[in-house]
């Protein structure tokens, strides 16, 4: 069981033009697939974001078998013992699912990094890169993020859409973040970290040509906003926030089934939703962090492997993942962060 807190109750602006943002993805995540097509929606009861909103795409779901409010119960134990009885319904449920084979065209794979340093665009990057062209030449879907991350490189991947439409929507995002952090009194200058810096990284344009190889070489065929579904499989751009915990949590809510992280500093970061596997960028980062990290691109810095052989090996351990034949240690050891829901709206 999972549980996707967050804060959008009783004050906020629920009709504002952004909160459209945080609703999404709170509707999404809930129906995310690794969830089996169970949730639970546990609310007080004068929130705003009422379960006439969560479910106004599926008013179906609308029903007490799915929405338990709290303020209709007398007592603790009352309460505690509807949310109990609610969590056994849907687990008796869930108990009678079977994996089976699917094929590669039904994976979503989201790619993410954080604590880059200098080889991070060198090794770990690229190598997620070439694995990400294998799974879309396999018919498979590639999800790549973090908007201040490739905003100083946008016509790398611009060049990359399959049509204008594809490419107007791309711009559209790039505008819309722009204004977001203008309005904060920021601009995307103040996303370089000390540790990206200790690492070698000296400003956002370097951090963004090295972030940009994660995605790969293939066509870019969508773009999403913040926590969207996808209609179409192959490569995607999924605008998010760059921060670690935002962008999963987006990612998650757009239907990634399964993460691959890179990172040069390291990070024991990791998902309840879904399997985060870790790819270091330096060999020393694995030699530290040896029960940590799943996947080691530091050899092709040391013309010990090439970025392809490193690329097909990453490819296997992902569908190794996806098909439950190896779990990653964020996974082992459930290192989970909280669920960030990305709130561009005001809070009244």
């Amino acid at each position: 069981m999972v549980t996707v807190n967050h804060q959008y109750g009783c004050g906020v602006a629920i009709d504002a033009p952004e909160a459209k943002v945080p609703q999404r993805l709170i509707r999404n995540i809930a129906l995310h697939p690794n969830f089996g097509g169970q949730f639970m929606l546990v609310g007080l009861g004068c929130e705003k974001f009422t379960p006439e909103r969560f479910c106004a795409l599926w008013p179906e779901l609308n029903t007490p078998e799915n929405v338990l409010i709290l303020q209709e119960h007398k007592g603790h134990a009352a309460v505690m013992d509807a949310i109990l009885e609610m969590a056994e319904r849907k687990l008796q449920k869930l108990n009678e699912r079977k994996r089976v084979e699917l094929p590669l065209r039904d994976l979503l794979v989201g790619m993410q990094c954080g604590g880059s340093d200098a080889f991070s665009g060198i090794t770990a990057n690229p190598t997620a890169g070439y694995a990400a062209d294998l799974i879309v030449s396999g018919g498979g879907t590639v999800m790549f993020s973090e908007v201040t991350e490739v905003r100083d490189g946008v016509q790398f991947i611009a060049n990359r859409c399959i049509d204008e439409k594809v490419g107007a929507r791309l711009v559209e995002e790039m505008k819309w973040y722009d204004a977001y952090l203008r309005a904060g009194g920021v601009d995307r200058g103040a996303n370089t970290t000390p540790g990206n810096k200790k690492g070698g990284l000296s400003n956002i344009i370097e951090k963004s040509m090295g972030s940009i190889a994660k995605s790969g070489t293939s066509p870019i065929v969508e773009v999403l906003s913040p926590g969207e579904k996808p209609t179409k499989h192959g490569e995607i751009f999924a605008a998010t926030p760059a921060s670690d915990l935002f962008c999963g949590t987006a990612q998650l809510a757009s239907g990634m089934g399964l993460q691959v992280f890179m990172t040069g500093r390291g990070t024991p970061y990791g998902l309840a939703a879904a399997p985060v596997i870790k790819v270091c960028s330096r060999s020393e980062m694995k030699e530290q962090w040896f029960d940590i990290i799943d996947y080691n691109a530091g050899p092709a810095a040391l013309g010990q492997a090439t970025i392809a052989e490193q690329g097909e090996e990453l490819f296997r351990y992902i569908l190794d993942v996806a098909s439950d034949r190896k779990q990653p240690y964020s996974e082992q050891y459930r290192w989970h962060n909280d669920i960030c829901i990305f709130n561009p709206a005001p809070i009244t």
